[in-house]
């Protein structure tokens, strides 16, 4: 969810970013971990109220560090540094972490980084929306040797137009510290790694283990499995599934997964980038298979908000609920006397496997947040071995945990980090995850923002649950047309 953007930043249409759900701290409840409860969006594509721009950092005069010849350093132990300290010279950092325990964590992780290396990074910090909104002309000036962004189509998008630094020495010393999953989302299209991957959250199906214990209802593992307890809940009386699509980002939430299920990771990304044809058969098994589900939602679900949609859930008015992690941040708002024993009894699952060949990739909607060494930066040269080992030190488990403990937004993406903080939730995000071979970054974040935006695609999923029996060739054609008639994308 950009998910997770952490603002109070406004999109088009009123919508707030999946960021700004995180960005706020969280409190922990009965072992669980309670996330503000604030309009989480998912867009990140925001469009903030004037403020200060992005003005890359101006270092000090150095003593220069030559790179040398790019070599390919030996495997060591999952997050052991390689580098030898003290590092010499300067490093830059472009860091989008305004929020106050944000920068908490930042400056306990640089101060790590000092004590390990004797280097002291010099930060350049800007809040997240306009980092965002001035990321393309920011990049493509001076910008800091290194940089927080998204990993997936962002990401790629950039190391495309040649606006970032491939680090495949960097990964050869530290990909043992993460998943096949997180491994493939910091690829560009030339195959070259961009990213260190160091924080993300999970969308999957919440529910209530006691309302489905009282019940006698088992998790679904199949489709098939999902349909028969959606048709078991309604014959009960009960509403199968919570949802709420205002602001049109949480419908892009069904779609990502049922076309993962469907078609499989490679398919989704072709989609989202244009390579594959919103035309194509595939989309349309993708919703004749949404037609099965809209039956089951929420009654009124095009004016309703996530929070609302969740509060049936919470309610027990509702069976199951498909949303990101921090769906949890709504249960003080509905029930604040007991909402120690409600996070208790929150659960969730991975989406129902549809029994195909894509089975196997278990993929998820996984937004990750990375860090970056840009290209044009005018010190990076000189100073290209410290930002290595910045890089590499954010990989390291110990290096992540230090932001969790300050924002318990950030879920570590290291294997190797110390789990004992977490709390039961989290520590299960982390299994599920841990097991998904493909991670998408969620839609709006694996295309382009003028197609994510309000006014488009969620608009035309919006009509689409509005008449699920449509024309669907009609119905995509005009889908392409639509992207068809976008200008040339430039970034950001």
């Amino acid at each position: 969810m950009d998910e997770q953007e952490k603002r109070v930043g406004m999109l088009s249409g009123g919508q707030v970013t999946r960021r700004e759900v995180l960005k706020k701290g969280l409190i922990g409840a009965a072992g669980l971990t309670v996330l503000p409860a604030v309009i989480a969006a998912c867009s990140s594509s925001a469009t903030p109220s004037p403020v200060a721009t992005i003005t890359p950092t101006t270092p000090p005069a150095a003593t220069p560090t030559p790179a040398g010849p790019a070599v390919t350093p030996a495997p060591t132990t999952p997050g052991a540094p390689t580098f030898i300290g003290p590092l010499t010279g300067q490093l830059t950092v472009g860091s989008n972490h305004s929020d106050a325990s944000e920068v908490a964590g930042m400056a306990s992780i640089d101060a790590a980084f000092k004590t390990a290396t004797g280097l002291d990074p010099k930060v350049n910090k800007v809040d997240h929306n306009t980092f965002q909104t001035q990321i393309n002309s920011y990049l493509g000036a001076t910008p800091d040797d290194v940089f927080t962004w998204f990993s997936g189509f962002r990401m790629r998008f950039f190391a495309s137009k040649g606006l970032a630094t491939a680090i495949d020495d960097v990964w050869a010393n530290v990909s043992s510290n993460y998943t096949a999953g997180f491994a493939n989302a910091v690829v560009g299209d030339d195959k070259k790694v961009y990213g260190i991957p160091v924080d993300y959250y999970p969308w999957c199906v919440f529910y209530r283990k006691s309302f489905f214990t009282a019940k006698g209802y088992t998790v679904p593992a199949t489709w098939t499995d999902f349909l028969a307890l959606c048709t078991k809940m309604q014959s009960d009386g009960i509403t199968p599934v919570a949802f709420g699509d205002d602001g049109g980002w949480p419908a892009m939430g069904w779609f990502d997964i049922l076309n993962l299920r469907q078609n499989g990771y490679d398919f989704h990304v072709g989609l989202m980038t244009g390579a594959n044809k919103w035309t194509d058969s595939k989309v349309t098994d993708v919703l004749n298979l949404w037609a099965k589900v809209v039956p089951f939602y929420l009654h009124g679900y095009a004016g309703l908000t996530w929070q609302k949609a969740c509060d049936s859930l919470i309610q027990q008015k509702s069976g199951m609920f498909l949303l990101g992690l921090f769906m949890t941040g709504e249960v003080a708002t509905v029930d604040a006397a007991n909402k120690t024993t409600v996070l208790a009894d929150i659960d969730f699952f991975p989406f129902p496997f549809m029994g195909n060949s894509f089975d196997a990739e278990k993929a998820l909607d996984a937004p990750i947040d990375i860090w970056m060494a840009s290209s044009k930066s005018t010190t990076l040269q000189a100073d290209l071995t410290n930002a290595k080992a910045y890089l590499e030190f954010w990989s390291k488990g110990s290096t992540q945990v230090l932001m969790y403990k300050s924002q318990p937004g950030f879920i570590p993406t290291a294997t190797d980090a110390d789990k004992s903080s977490y709390d039961v939730l989290t520590a299960k995000a982390v299994s599920i995850v841990s097991q998904a071979q493909k991670i998408t970054q969620f839609l709006d974040r694996d295309t382009r923002p003028d197609f994510a935006g309000t006014n488009g695609v969620g608009s035309f999923f919006l009509t689409f649950l509005n008449n699920p029996s449509q024309d669907l060739a009609k119905f995509q054609k005009s889908v392409q047309d639509f992207w068809d008639k976008l200008p040339v994308y430039t970034g950001a």
